[in-house]
């Protein structure tokens, strides 16, 4: 895994940390309708509001619709139709907010405006450009209406712009972070004050949107706590807090109530959901702790992440579906050697497509892979101009971390595994 590069940070003896915020990040599924908004308000009243920044996420599937949009759009399709559905969604839950003459709705008709105007006068035929300035509007709506509801209840806010604070290349759709730059500009805001920002975006040198990648708003709430020197990020999830495999996928399982840095970031690596891959880096760097807690119930203690010496080491169950599985081996049975696997990687990162579990023989390699941006196929149109491929998608990687090793064979009960690996603790398999 690679690592990021964050600046370098000196803290002299006498530095003290003053004024300190706290981070709440609350997902899609806590504003997916006038109750959960209103929720949140019951959420930010159990931890005290005061001295903290909310990043907020997309309401619902709104990103999932507006994808949808940028699809119709490329396909030269009615995608009009899809964006006034998704701005009557947005009226309503305001309907269920504000009284009819509050400004809000205003606002949110300028939003969807600006997304049909955009499309109309677009000349880019970049669908990764085209996605990033129209899918982040999706956080941008979010913001502005729990923004206005909070004030509105006197939960006295102020609305902020991620694009203006948090700087990135020109990556769409995987926005690479300016540590420097966006240090510089989250550091000019007040901690004595509350705000309301988005997760998942940020702005290049042109001053263009670019996402930071699907479900980085955990990533986003993470910049702005490193940033900020936060006292502690809390994600508010629909989940108890950290379980020990997903309660959707399998049964039996428990809470992890206190789990390492570390843990966190292999469980992340590996494909536990309710944890952002990129979110733990910049929070262990200024040992901010994480904590993972439910909106359904704010009372509960969730997970804590961060040095402890009651960190857990308990049996965990990943499985990350949709992955392709792709068996590379040369044509005259030579070893794949180092100029080879050289060659892979760059068309690897040239089709940005990520390796969640790599198997090398002398004459094979077995990757298998996460293919957000559906280029595998050209991957492999590539691959087979010198090397013999097989590909197989629609594939699960199925982790177990912490595994009691005497005890695994339950684990190949009923699968079809095709590529295995056990490694110290951890089992995994590549099943079918």
């Amino acid at each position: 895994m690679t690592p990021i590069k964050f600046p370098y940070v000196l803290l002299s003896n006498n530095f003290i940390f003053n004024n300190l915020m706290k981070i709440f990040k609350f997902g899609g599924a806590s504003v997916k309708d006038a109750e959960g908004v209103k929720n949140v308000s019951m959420v930010l009243e159990s931890q005290g509001f005061s001295k903290c920044l909310l990043v907020i996420s997309a309401m619902g599937k709104t990103t999932n619709e507006l994808e949808k949009v940028v699809e119709l759009y490329f396909k030269k399709d009615n995608y009009q139709t899809e964006i006034e559905n998704i701005k009557q969604k947005h009226i309503e839950i305001a309907e269920g907010l504000f009284p009819e003459d509050h400004p809000v709705f205003a606002e949110i008709n300028v939003f969807f405006d600006d997304i049909d105007s955009f499309l109309r006068r677009n000349k880019s035929p970049n669908y990764n450009f085209v996605y990033d300035q129209v899918v982040s509007c999706g956080e941008m709506i979010s913001t502005k209406i729990v923004s206005e509801y909070l004030n509105e209840i006197q939960f006295t806010n102020q609305w902020l712009d991620a694009r203006d604070y948090v700087k990135t290349d020109n990556s769409y759709r995987e926005g690479v972070v300016d540590w420097s730059k966006t240090e510089e500009f989250i550091s000019t805001l007040n901690p004595e004050i509350c705000y309301v920002t988005q997760g998942f975006i940020g702005s290049d040198d042109n001053n263009f949107t670019v996402t930071l990648g699907r479900e980085g708003s955990d990533y986003s709430a993470a910049i702005f706590a490193y940033c900020l020197n936060a006292d502690a990020m809390t994600i508010w999830k629909d989940v108890p807090g950290v379980m020990t495999g997903d309660p959707r996928k399998f049964n039996d399982v428990t809470l992890l109530s206190n789990i390492s840095y570390e843990e966190a970031i292999e469980m992340a690596y590996y494909g536990a959901s309710v944890i952002h891959p990129k979110t733990l880096q910049p929070l262990q760097q200024k040992n901010i702790p994480f904590y993972v807690k439910s909106f359904v119930d704010p009372t509960k203690e969730g997970t804590k992440v961060g040095a402890s010496d009651k960190n857990q080491s308990e049996e965990s169950y990943i499985l990350k579906e949709n992955q392709t599985l792709l068996k590379i081996s040369t044509r005259d049975f030579s070893f794949i050697a180092e100029d080879h696997m050289s060659l892979i990687f760059g068309y690897l990162s040239k089709y940005k497509i990520k390796v969640s579990l790599m198997q090398n023989s002398a004459i094979s390699l077995a990757l298998c892979l996460e293919d957000k941006f559906n280029t595998i196929d050209e991957l492999n149109e590539e691959l087979q101009k010198i090397f013999k491929t097989e590909v197989v998608k629609n594939v699960s990687l199925f982790t177990v971390r912490n595994a009691k090793m005497d005890k695994i064979d339950k684990f190949y009960q009923q699968k079809s595994v095709l590529l295995e690996q056990i490694s110290k603790n951890t089992l995994q398999m590549v099943t079918q």
